[in-house]
């Protein structure tokens, strides 16, 4: 009897239409487009060394400290700051008037800056030297101080714009502002499986449609019927998350890390948080199935949309202003537990969201349970 209801089930599902497209179709179209609005948006924040130039005069041939300086921060690698050539001022002042630099240095014995405008690149110049002023002055105080103390040789290892951290993704994937989004569309996806709950409820309510009416004629208990459709549900809902996952990974090359049993975990727990949300609505409101839906659909957008799918710093605010609702929103949860397999090596946050999810899963199915279990009909 298992094998015949399980299976009719996942027939019903599968043949409507409208319910597959919200589950499966409409995130994968939002993931499609999601791609084409940030497909540039971390090539735009990677950072371009900037071009300068450098007079190369007695001053500059003769202060050893500032070439060294000006030598790391133009060599290729890691931390390149600057692309330097070095030219007389005539030919530095011809440059910055064709646009060539974005400004040139010269010592006079001072170190000058001179640019054509204002802008970022000469915001970072003018930073890069003041820094170094301010460092060689310190060390000239030192010095002075200790006569001992050799300003060539310190200068030498001075390196002003030297970094002694950097991003690193300990799972192995590179850092990127755009995953955010795409973490909240599959919790998107997740909570769009409450159409698969919100189904299963609305097809053994007997007073909204004639096969719910069919349903409880049957001989089998109204909550076996359920909780069989249930099993259909969770099913569809996990295939559904495996194939947008399999699109954001194969088709868009999203890069999601090396923590693919991980990743699997956490969406099949909260695709069954999100069938469990559908279920309570579905239950809580007795109206008809088209009220349900938006229902749903609103309380899935308001969930995403605190999770950072329109905007990431909402995310970052809701857990500064209200850290209580960050724990109860599962959007929130999935998001997070995503970002914690990506970012870190540690899975102390990633297994409370799961058992925060699984929590709230028990608790949904349980109002569920206690609403529906003593519905009964005079007639049919």
């Amino acid at each position: 009897m298992f094998g015949h209801i399980f299976f009719t089930r996942i027939k019903c599902l599968v043949r409507d239409k409208q319910l597959i497209f919200w589950s499966l179709i409409f995130p994968i179209i939002l993931a499609t487009l999601f791609k084409l609005t940030f497909a540039n948006i971390s090539n735009g924040e990677v950072f371009k060394p900037i071009d300068i130039a450098v007079v190369s005069n007695q001053f500059y041939e003769n202060d050893h400290g500032f070439r060294e300086t000006m030598k790391h921060v133009s060599e290729d690698g890691h931390g390149k700051l600057f692309n330097m050539v070095k030219a007389d001022e005539v030919k530095a002042d011809e440059l910055l008037k064709n646009n060539k630099i974005s400004g040139y240095i010269y010592l006079n014995p001072e170190v000058n800056l001179v640019v054509k405008s204002s802008g970022l690149n000469q915001s970072i110049i003018k930073t890069f030297l003041d820094n170094y002023k301010e460092s060689k002055n310190n060390i000239l105080s030192i010095t002075k101080a200790n006569p001992s103390a050799g300003i060539e040789g310190i200068l030498k290892d001075l390196h002003v714009n030297r970094e002694y951290t950097y991003e690193v993704a300990p799972s192995g994937g590179a850092p990127n502002t755009s995953l955010s989004y795409f973490y909240s569309l599959i919790a998107l996806a997740c909570l769009y499986g409450g159409f698969l709950g919100l189904k299963e409820i609305t097809d053994i309510q007997a007073d909204l449609s004639k096969r719910a009416a069919r349903v409880n004629m049957a001989p089998v208990h109204k909550m076996k019927m359920f909780a069989y459709g249930i099993l259909a549900a969770l099913l569809i809902q996990f295939a559904e998350i495996l194939i947008l996952l399999g699109y954001l990974s194969f088709v868009l090359r999203v890069d999601f890390g090396n923590q693919l049993p991980y990743i699997l975990l956490l969406s099949f727990v909260g695709g069954a948080a999100g069938i469990s949300i559908g279920t309570m609505i579905s239950a809580c409101i007795r109206k008809g199935e088209g009220i349900k839906i938006g229902i749903l659909i609103t309380v899935s957008l308001i969930s995403c949309s605190l999770a950072g799918m329109y905007y990431a710093g909402t995310k970052y605010i809701i857990e500064k202003k209200a850290p209580f609702l960050a724990y109860i929103n599962p959007a929130t949860l999935i998001t997070d537990g995503l970002y914690t397999l990506y970012y870190y090596n540690t899975y102390e946050r990633y297994f409370l969201n799961v058992a925060i999810l699984t929590v709230l899963s028990i608790i949904f199915c349980l109002i569920t349970y206690l609403i529906i279990r003593r519905q009964k009909y005079a007639s049919l």
